[in-house]
């Protein structure tokens, strides 16, 4: 086998600079405020707007090893966790240079490797102090928020843009509001909140819960609307007084009657001081600014407690949760419908429309139908593709018999819908059509676990296999509508909703008349919907903000410190002694620490950059120096940084002299997917970094031969 080999000398490692110019790709995507890119595909022109480091990764030419690597590392944090990627990306790339660098200074890799990983361990350590309970968080963020209504007794005039102005409206007939009028003291959250109702939520939590969204002054004469329900409120609204002459609850009207379901709906312990009843306030908390996920995750936390019949449960099943994107509508026009909602062909819709009103048999499909998909076992291997290809069917061969025996049969048992998890043959598509029967494909496994539950139906690999015992009954299918009222039909596909009694699933409609922006959208919403699940999973919370960064960094530079004292006394006693060794190695081991420091140091610099806290990246390092002095000064660096967080936030306020530390709002972070994400990013650049030769087999070592490149390789 013909190939070459490259050596990986000492002070020049290819791949170390392979994963630096990688990472420096997704350097804009660090932190809360993100710089989106645009990724364009060459071969059809199209062009991608993303700030996921996923995305970002895969199209990239990932053709090295080190690229291989890192592209199945991002991979799996995202498998895992689906948050935490752009900070492994960019800790890849800091860490990269740092062992760069010691490299430079001919620190041995064994010492490198060592002193790194027992240096990021002992940090994993330290920052436990920082993790929170949720229950804690969420009953001081409540806290705060009473006060706040208490001690400011003004009306808070929000405009329609605010990142803090979580409204949601529950699918159908409701859409997005221009502005509502509300006290800011008032607090709505009566005894029969549980009930509720689908055709209609307005849930908020905005500023912690101790406001109604888009709140206009009250003794503004001017009505508000808001458009497409008939709702008014106007000036005749009288407040009465309830328990304190601080809370005050709104008249009798058909706004009120709906307000007063504003904060009843994530519901958990009843004692919490601002009566959100639930984790509200620790949603926005962990939304990082992003509204639009946070007013359909507000939706979806009510209805799966609603349907827990208000137990109290703070789990969020993102096994219920299913995405549709629809490209032509405003994303004012985003919101949660029951049900299962795809896009079909219009030739499928006009089945719909024969359909609709009745209640459907419905088969469900584990496999693809087709006449040649076999099934490989319910045990299938992981890591394995199936790809099933469609052959022409052609009228009188034996795949005709195959069409007339399958569609004999699903006529027989009065089949009307058919949800296939895999593909779908176009001629029996085309048959099914002919008849009335909807058939969809490319299902998801949980959607049909959701429709097995509901509809008693089973599961089924092949059509033969099929009897009246695995048939559901009762679904309804019908053709999806906007909150306006009208139906869709986006470019070549038609939105429908699939739906049964007692089925929990709901989905979300991300809309947006962007095209580029359409992936991005649904990306921020599954970050934001697991990173709430992680948090509600592992009941704690670590500090955000760059609290937990600031922690590490002060930490390993007092562990650089450290090391280097019994150095110096060693150096200046002994040095006749051959144990100067023993010093050099503990010099190198300081250099190690201050290396990875300096990874931590970049981590901070561009997240104070990219949310516009610094101007550059000097004035950014001198902010961060300034708050290690402190906390140095301080005794306890990590009291200084509960401190600081507590104020404003080590990040969000901190750094600017005219934010309000009474206004700021925190921001919460999940434990295992960051700790894991640091993880990672570590063993990969260590991986790479003991990696002492290049291989290279194929077609790319013809080009490489010929390259001017081809002194640095060895041709075998």
């Amino acid at each position: 086998l013909a190939m070459a080999f490259r050596e990986v000398t000492a002070r020049r490692h290819i791949g170390l600079e392979q994963l630096s110019a990688f990472a420096l790709a997704g350097r804009t995507l660090l932190g809360p405020v993100k710089s989106c890119k645009f990724v364009v595909d060459e071969s059809t022109n199209q062009s991608m707007l993303t700030c996921s480091a996923v995305r970002l990764i895969e199209s990239l030419d990932l053709s090295s090893a080190a690229g291989q690597l890192l592209n199945e590392t991002i991979q799996a944090q995202n498998k895992e966790f689906k948050t935490g990627m752009s900070s492994l990306l960019f800790l890849v790339g800091a860490w990269s240079n740092a062992v760069l660098e010691c490299l430079q200074q001919n620190v041995p890799v064994s010492v490198i490797g060592s002193v790194m990983a027992e240096g990021l361990n002992s940090c994993c350590e330290k920052v436990q102090c920082l993790q929170l309970s949720i229950h804690d968080v969420n009953k001081e963020l409540c806290s705060s928020s009473a006060r706040k209504s208490i001690f400011e007794n003004k009306t808070l005039h929000i405009r329609s843009n605010s990142f803090l102005n979580p409204q949601a409206y529950f699918q159908k007939g409701v859409s997005v509001p221009e502005e509502v009028s509300v006290p800011r003291n008032v607090h709505s959250c009566p005894e029969d909140s549980c009930n509720f109702s689908t055709s209609c939520l307005v849930s908020t939590l905005s500023d912690f819960g101790s406001v109604a969204s888009l709140i206009k002054p009250v003794d503004d004469k001017s009505k508000s609307v808001i458009s497409g329900s008939g709702v008014f409120t106007s000036r005749c609204n009288k407040k009465t007084l309830s328990h304190s002459r601080y809370f005050s609850t709104l008249a009798k009207s058909n706004f009120s009657s709906q307000l007063g379901n504003l904060e009843g709906y994530l519901s958990g312990q009843s004692a919490y001081p601002c009566e959100c009843n639930g984790f509200g306030h620790l949603a926005v908390a962990l939304s990082h600014g992003n509204a639009t996920s946070l007013k359909l995750l507000q939706n979806i936390v009510a209805y799966q407690q609603q349907r827990a019949e208000c137990s109290g449960s703070s789990q969020l099943n993102v096994t219920e949760i299913v995405t549709c994107c629809l490209l032509g509508l405003p994303e004012s026009y985003s919101c949660v419908c029951p049900g299962f909602i795809t896009l079909v062909s219009p030739e499928q819709a006009s089945v719909i429309k024969y359909l609709q009103d009745k209640p459907l048999g419905i088969l469900l499909m584990d496999g693809d139908l087709t006449e040649q998909y076999r099934h490989l076992g319910f045990n299938r291997p992981h890591n394995v593709r199936t790809i099933s290809e469609q052959p022409s069917l052609q009228e009188g061969t034996s795949g005709d018999m195959w069409l007339c025996s399958a569609l004999d049969m699903l006529m027989r048992f009065e089949v009307n819908l058919i949800l296939v998890k895999g593909n779908v043959c176009e001629k029996l598509m085309e048959r099914c059509m002919a008849n009335n029967i909807l058939v969809i494909g490319s299902v998801k496994a949980h959607v049909l676990h959701a429709f097995e539950k509901a509809s008693g139906a089973q599961t089924v690999p092949y059509l033969a296999q099929l009897h009246a015992c695995h048939l559901g009954r009762g679904a309804h299918v019908q053709v999806w509508r906007a909150c306006d009222g009208r139906a869709m039909e986006l470019r070549e596909l038609v939105p429908v909703r699939i739906d049964m009694q007692g089925i929990p699933l709901l989905t979300a409609v991300l809309t947006t008349t962007v095209a580029a922006k359409l992936q991005l959208i649904e990306d921020q919403f599954w970050t934001f919907v697991y990173r709430l699940h992680h948090a509600l999973d592992e009941e704690k919370v670590f500090l955000g903000g760059g609290a937990v960064e600031l922690l590490c960094l002060s930490h390993t530079r007092m562990l650089a410190e450290q090391s280097l004292k019994p150095a110096r006394t060693n150096a200046e006693k002994e040095f006749h002694n051959p144990s100067w060794l023993a010093a050099s190695l503990t010099e190198c081991k300081s250099v190690v620490l201050q290396a990875l420091a300096s990874g931590w140091t970049q981590y901070l610099s561009v997240v104070l950059c990219n949310t516009a806290k610094a101007a550059s990246g000097f004035e950014a390092r001198t902010l961060i120096e300034c708050h290690l002095k402190k906390a140095a000064d301080c005794g306890s660096p990590s009291a200084y940084i509960l401190k600081e967080f507590r104020r404003s936030g080590v990040v969000q306020g901190a750094s600017d002299p005219f934010t309000d530390p009474v206004e700021g709002f925190s921001v919460y972070d999940n434990v295992a997917a960051k700790v894991e994400a640091w993880r990672r990013a570590l063993d990969l650049v260590l991986l790479v970094l003991q990696t002492d030769a290049e291989i290279i087999t194929g077609p790319e070592r013809n080009r490489l031969s010929n390259s001017d490149v081809s002194g640095e390789f060895v041709f075998l």
